[in-house]
This record gives structure tokens, sequence and C-alpha cells, in this order.
């Protein structure tokens, strides 16, 4: 383990290993690091924004083992062994039907809140195929769109409800 002084104490470096994205990976972080810092600037993986930092915003939504989680409040230390899906992950060889959804109904508008977005309609509709409008409401709480007043983005999730109601495709988000 590597020594990193933090004023005049030292500070043990950790080793975490998890699988992102489908891919095994593995980092040395102080254990105060956060995951989004991680995933950005260890892996390059971008697309998990950082706004507020402390979990408010949804911008760094990621899913752990499936779960909806923030980034910006999950520790590196606290990943190690477990699977992470990012906004990357999505996309193997096509959109998936989420991405897919924001485009053809324009739920976005600088972009900043949308990999967020996108995780968190993940997470609901992994969950819950056939939401109510009161469940899509409460899945997206937890995320912030400061530009499109959310009409594009509700759009996006009831196009994507439709879809799965008609039975026109598996669940691909």
């Amino acid at each position: 383990m590597d020594v990193k002084e933090a004023g005049s104490l030292p500070v043990k470096k950790g080793q975490y290993r998890m699988t992102v994205n489908g891919q095994e990976r593995e980092a040395a972080a102080i254990p105060t690091a956060r995951l989004s810092d991680l995933l950005r600037k260890e892996f390059q993986l971008t697309g998990t924004k950082v706004s507020c930092g402390i979990g408010r915003c949804g911008a760094c939504s990621i899913l752990i083992d499936g779960k909806l989680a923030n980034a910006c409040m999950t520790m590196a230390y606290q990943a190690d062994g477990h699977s992470i899906t990012t906004i990357e992950g999505l996309q193997i060889e096509e959109l998936d039907m989420c991405q897919t959804a924001f485009l053809e109904e324009g739920g976005f508008q600088c972009g900043y809140c949308t990999p967020g977005m996108i995780i968190a309609l993940k997470a609901l509709f992994e969950e819950n195929p056939h939401p109510t409008d009161e469940d899509i409401e409460e899945g997206l709480a937890g995320n912030l769109c400061r530009c499109t007043g959310y009409g594009g983005i509700m759009r996006s999730a009831w196009r994507i409800r439709r879809e799965l109601n008609r039975g026109k495709r598996e669940f691909g988000c």
C-alpha cells in the first residue's frame, strides 16, 4: 500500500476491485475517496457527472448491484467487490430504450443531468416495468434538471412505459 501525507498523518491507500460496466477494474485510492472521483479520474468514465457533491441533484446516479446510488455519496471502499453500472455501461452496441426515448422525446436540453436521469429511469423500470405517473415522479425525485421543466423527461418515461405496456419490446434500459 502507498502512503500519502495528509497534514502530519500518513494515509494508506487501499486497493479496490469492482466490476464496472461488465469489466473487472482495480484502483488504489485513499479511504475517503468518493466513487464518483474514482470513476471519472481513474477509469475515465466521465458520463457520471458531479454537481452538488452532497447527494441532492442526482447527476452522479449510478447502479450498484442494480440499485440506484449517488456516486458522490459512495466511498470507493464501499464499492469494493460490487458491480457498478454507469451511463457508459448502457450503450454497448446501440442505444438502449431509455437513451432512445430521451433522444426521440427531447428529454434533455443542456444534457448535464441526462446521464443521471437515464440511470434513475433504468432502475425504476427494472424494478417496476409498469409504473404509474406517481411512481415515475417518485423514481425521479432525487434527480434535478435546471433546464427542461421536466416535460421532455416525463414524455421519455411515458414513452418507455407505453412500449413496455404494448409488449413492443423487452425492457432494455
